[in-house]
Order: structure tokens, then sequence, then C-alpha cells
């Protein structure tokens, strides 16, 4: 009977010829590249291959790093094996190596296997935060990139947030948020950090000592993604609520209003809840929660467009409160036809073969 292509690439895997293991690993890579089959199916090829990470030849490495890599991808099982196989030690090793390729295919594989909620306390007991705040001091592009979606993987597990802020990441996430593009996933995870990180007084404290730390968040407020956007307000928000006299001329001074007013209407729901709590923050008047209730968004905007110095930002400032009224009006008539058409009688019979759909 012939052997089935798992049952040879298996054989050239765990073979003693050192080429047959490279071939064997690329074989790998390339059948699991797409397959969630193939990924069960070649499981038992984890442990040759992690073992194949403690050789000295690069060529090695390479094959099963990024054969691993495509193990891991979407497998629980295959990301516990890999670890429980004693990948994280070699991988480590690469981290701190300066060959560049190494460090992208380490910080690739931490990235896969930070995907997990049952590796990440793992991942950050074997030390890996610090290495990867440390790429994003002195990596390559894309390991910067890696390791800054592997840090906001791994602050999504309670406790690891404290330490990633005790290793005073700010000025490295600042750095990077300001030369990716703004509506990368990049952008995305970089402000979603700092958003979290805004919660601490040594987050705060980092951002706005950072030179322009608030305007590189103001930036993303205005051209990132949606989710990148409510990210950004996020962090304002967090800052001015925690300490609306420290933080307000802060973020008044880089020209916050045009992005703000943009977002109260073109932003998620969350966006737009925030960016109207925030826009009420940034008022000079202070006030009670309780005085929120009769001022109107327009008014509030109107406001605070008119203590601003005469420039290009409060000009695009004033036409975007145009444009929020304008659209407050229309929604306002549109909810009024709406109350009309309930009012109005229509035919409501139900033809004839329509099925019945439940709404959830």
């Amino acid at each position: 009977m012939s052997l089935s292509i798992v049952e040879k690439t298996l054989y050239l895997v765990q073979s003693e010829d050192p080429i047959l293991k490279v071939l064997g690993a690329r074989d790998i890579r390339r059948l699991t590249k797409s397959s969630l089959r193939y990924r069960r199916q070649f499981s038992d090829a984890v442990k040759p291959l992690v073992d194949m990470l403690r050789s000295t030849s690069f060529e090695f490495i390479e094959a099963a790093l990024l054969a691993l890599l495509n193990l891991s991808v979407k497998d629980e099982g295959n990301k516990k094996s890999i670890i429980d196989a004693g990948a994280l030690e070699p991988i480590i090793g690469f981290l701190q190596s300066e060959n560049v390729s190494l460090q992208n295919y380490a910080t690739a594989s931490l990235l896969t296997l930070s995907a997990s909620s049952v590796t990440k306390p793992i991942l950050s007991s074997f030390g890996v935060i610090p290495l990867l705040v440390d790429i994003l001091r002195r990596g390559s592009s894309q390991a910067k990139v890696n390791a800054i979606l592997t840090l906001y993987n791994l602050s999504t597990y309670q406790g690891n947030l404290t330490l990633i802020l005790e290793t005073e990441p700010i000025p490295y996430i600042v750095s990077l948020l300001k030369s990716c593009k703004k509506s990368s996933k990049a952008a995305e995870k970089c402000t979603a950090l700092i958003e979290s990180l805004m919660c601490y007084e040594e987050g705060r404290n980092a951002l706005t000592s950072e030179e322009g730390g608030i305007f590189a968040i103001v930036e993303v407020l205005e051209i990132g993604s949606l989710q990148s956007r409510e990210h950004a307000v996020g962090a304002l928000l967090t800052m001015c609520q925690i300490d609306r006299c420290k933080y307000r001329e802060l973020i008044l001074r880089e020209g916050v209003m045009p992005g703000l007013l943009e977002l109260t209407v073109k932003g998620t729901a969350k966006s737009q809840e925030k960016s109207q709590t925030l826009l009420r923050l940034l008022r000079e008047t202070p006030y009670k929660r309780s005085e929120l209730k009769p001022d109107t968004l327009e008014n509030i905007v109107s406001n605070l467009i008119y203590q601003l110095d005469g420039n290009e930002q409060t000009e695009k400032a004033r036409g975007l409160l145009a444009e929020v009224i304008q659209v407050s009006m229309d929604q306002s008539l549109r909810h009024l036809h709406q109350r009309e058409m309930v009012f109005t009688p229509v035919d409501l019979s139900v033809p004839s073969g329509a099925s019945e759909i439940s709404s959830t």
C-alpha cells in the first residue's frame, strides 16, 4: 500500500538526514499554509520541528520556524504542543539575534502563539514582554509590527498590562504610530494599547512627555480606520475623565476639534458617544454631571470653537460644525417622518406564500 502525502512528509521530517528534514519542514509549511485539516494531521511533526530550532544552521531554523508558524495558525492544540515541546526558549533567543530574518520569524511565531487565551500567561511568564518592547526600540520594521500586535494580544490577559507598563513602552509605541500608516492594523493596535495604558498615571505622563505624543493620537482620530479612531478618542477621553484640568489644554492645543467633530457624525456608535462626551469635557466652563442634559451638542461645540484663536484648524472646525448641525437636522426630520408613518394606515397583509421570519 502506498504511503499518503502526510506519512511521506512525516517520514522526511523525522529522518536523521538533515537534507530530508529540511525538505520535510518545507513541505509541511507549504501544505499547512491554508489547510486546517493538514495542520491537524501534521501535529506529530511538532516535536521534530522544535528540535530543529536548536540547530546552528540558519537553513534548519528557518525551515522549522516557518513550518511551526503555519501549524499554529488557528489550531489551539498545535499552539500548546509547540510550547510544551520547548519552542519558546530558542524562539526567545532569536528575538535577541542581530539576524533580521530570525527576528521577523520569531516575532511572527510569538504573534500566532499569543492569539490563544491558554498561551498568553505562559508567554508572559517566559519574559517575552520586555523583549518585545526592546524589538519596538531596535527591531526591523516588520518585527516592530509583529511585536506591537503580540503585545496587544498579551495585554488582553489580566495582569499583563501592568507588566507592559513596567517596561516603559510609550515612547516606542508612539514612534511606531508616527511612522506607520494611520489606517493600518499596526496603528490600530498601537492606539488600542495606548488607550489601555491611559488608565495609569505613568502611561499618561509618558504620553504627554513624549514629543508629538498627543498629536499622534489626534492624527489617528482624524485619518485612522474606524476602529483606530474609536481607540484614539477613547484614549483622550480617559485622560480628560481622570484629570480634565491637567489635560484639556494639552489636547486642544493639538488641533483635536476637526477630527472630533467629524467623529460625532461619521464614527462608530461608540466613537460618536465618546466624542460627544469628550467635547463636553473640553468646554472651558466646569460643569456638574446634572448640567449636561440641557446642552445640545451644537451649543457645546459652538462655544468651544469660538473660544479658540482664528486659524486654519478653527475654520475647518467651524465648517464641520455646520455639517454636524445639518446631520442633526436630517436625523430629526427622519425621526419625525418615521413617527408619521407609524400613525398612517397601511396595508399590513402578508403576501401569499411569504415565509415567517423571526427577528433576533
